[in-house]
Formats: C-alpha cells, structure tokens, sequence
C-alpha cells in the first residue's frame, strides 16, 4: 500500500517504520533536523519488541513531492490537524484514506471541517513511545495498536483491509463495535492522567500511590464520563471502573506523552484535553471544577510554551 505518514515523531515513527519494514511504500513527512538525520542515517527504531533502520527512508518536507497516497496516518498534534488536512486537500483523491492517530475526542470533526466525510477514518493509538533524537524513535513500553473504524462504525472493506495491514506490520489493529465509545475510553484515561501528572511532575503509578492524587484522578475522570454521556457516548460506570483500574497498572516509570511535553515546556495537548472537558462543560450546562482548575492551572505555562 502507498502510505504517507505526516508527521515522523513517537507515533508516526514508529508505526510508519513498522510499515516501511514490512515493505510497504511509506513516505514520511519530517522537517528541520529530523528530515535530515533521516535522510543521512535513516529512521532508526528503538523498540522492545525488536530495533530496526528504514534505510533508505523515503522523506521530504514538501508535500507537493509526494505521489498520491492510499492511506495517510497523522502522527502530528491535534492542533496542527486542520494545517495538515489544507495541505492533504492538494494531493488526495476520494479514495484515500485519511487516519487520525492523536489523543483528543473531536479529531474527526476537525479534518471532517476541510476534508471530505469519505476521506476520513477514525482512529487512535496505544503506544509508549517518544522521538529520542532526530531521526530516532524508541518505543519503550505496551505491544503497540491501532484501534480505528469507519465513523458509522461500518465494517467496510477498505477498514478489513487495513486491519489485515496492520496486523502484517508487525502490530495490533483492532476494529471495535463502537469506536466513539472506544475513542471516549482513550481519551478519559490520557485527559485524566496528563494535566496532573504536568502538575505534579511524577509518574502515572506514583500519583496512583498518593490517597488524595488518586481522588483527584478518579474526580477529573468522573467529569469527563459526565460530558461523554451528555454527548451521548455510551461511556459506561464499567468503562470508567476499567479506567481506574487501567490507571492502577501502570508502572512507576509511566509518563503520558502531553505531560512530557508539558514539563519540557514544549507546547502540549492541554486545550484539547482538559480545557475541551471545560468548553463542552459550559456547553452542555455540566460543572468541571476538577478539569478547570488543572486547566487554568497550567494554562499559562501553556502560553509561554506557544510564545
């Protein structure tokens, strides 16, 4: 399959290199010192299911010298979704396939405000992984998936397909009953974790370990199944039980991507998770008191950030 991957960091990496590796036509779209070390060195993939170099690694940063793709992964930030779904426009047909990997709950609505409904999928990932240097990713922990559907839920030829791809790749694809429930079940678990962990700069099981960082985690996640329920996602008191549970797992090395970025002060996920929770709440009439004040808490580092 002719695939791009936009965006060459953790995610699109890493699964774009699997992509590559198991001889697919990947072309990744990188920019500044990682488009470079990939063309000198190419994509080279630490993983702990096995470490591997696409070499040579199509790469360019320039859109325009990419030949029509069958299927586009977004391994960039879901604020740079609608930049990328402009630049897309110029090069897709009806029959590409446009998949959206980013944390966040509304990133279909987003392409689907430039691009054609036909063009896109939905989707998400499960991956700890991280660009360790330019041109190097390292994949550290959880056998990777991608969970993705049609946004009917449809289970088309084109998604069997795809899953079929996946699975040959060298990870999981998983196609679920009801992906907005599935979507919402990711979201509650990076929205709940990220903003805390950007505050307390710990790990996910050491905030877990705290009796009242703990409350506050359950209380943040209790909010946003309020506003997944009033949009009328089936994001049930069992998914949320699981969701703590699932938070309870994870190791005392666990870092979530978006509290990374926050702690790094690098521009971060923070407006599409908890400040989303928050506009949705004021939207739909629901208090997130949790959600705001560790919105607003970070927000100005936030700006800082994107200054």
């Amino acid at each position: 399959m002719r695939i791009l991957v936009y965006g060459t960091g953790g995610v699109g990496g890493y699964f774009g290199g699997r992509l590559a590796q198991a001889s697919h036509d990947v072309t990744f779209i990188a920019r500044n010192e990682s488009l470079k070390a990939i063309r000198e060195n190419g994509l080279v993939v630490k993983s702990v299911n096995g470490d591997f170099t696409v070499h040579p690694a199509k790469v360019t940063d320039d859109i325009s010298e990419v030949e029509t793709p069958e299927l586009v992964i977004l391994g960039l930030k879901s604020w740079q979704i609608k930049d990328a779904a402009k630049q897309l426009k110029s090069i897709i047909t009806e029959e590409t396939m446009v998949l959206p990997l980013q944390n966040g709950a509304d990133n279909m609505e987003k392409l689907q405000e430039i691009l054609p409904k036909r063009n896109v999928l939905a989707g998400f990932c499960r991956i700890y992984s991280k660009k360790e240097a330019p041109g190097v990713i390292n994949h550290f922990q959880f056998d990777p998936e991608i969970i993705f559907g049609e946004l009917n839920n449809e289970k088309s030829d084109r998604v069997l397909e795809l899953k079929e791809i996946f699975n040959n790749a060298g990870f999981k694809g998983i196609v679920p009953d009801d992906m907005y429930k599935a979507i919402w079940k990711k979201f509650g678990f990076i929205a709940t974790v990220s903003g805390l962990g950007g505050l307390t700069r710990v790990s996910i099981g050491k905030m877990w370990q705290d009796d009242y960082l703990q409350d506050v985690l359950k209380k943040t996640g209790l909010e946003i199944q309020a506003i997944a329920q009033a949009k009328g996602v089936n994001f049930d008191d069992e998914d949320i039980a699981q969701l703590f549970q699932f938070i309870g797992k994870q190791g005392e090395s666990a870092t979530a991507s978006t509290q990374r970025d926050i702690m790094a002060g690098r521009p971060s996920e923070l407006e599409n998770f908890n400040g989303y929770i928050v506009k949705q709440g004021k939207k739909l009439g629901i208090e997130t008191p949790v959600n705001e004040f560790i919105y607003r808490a970070l927000l100005p580092m936030e700006k800082e950030a994107r200054n």
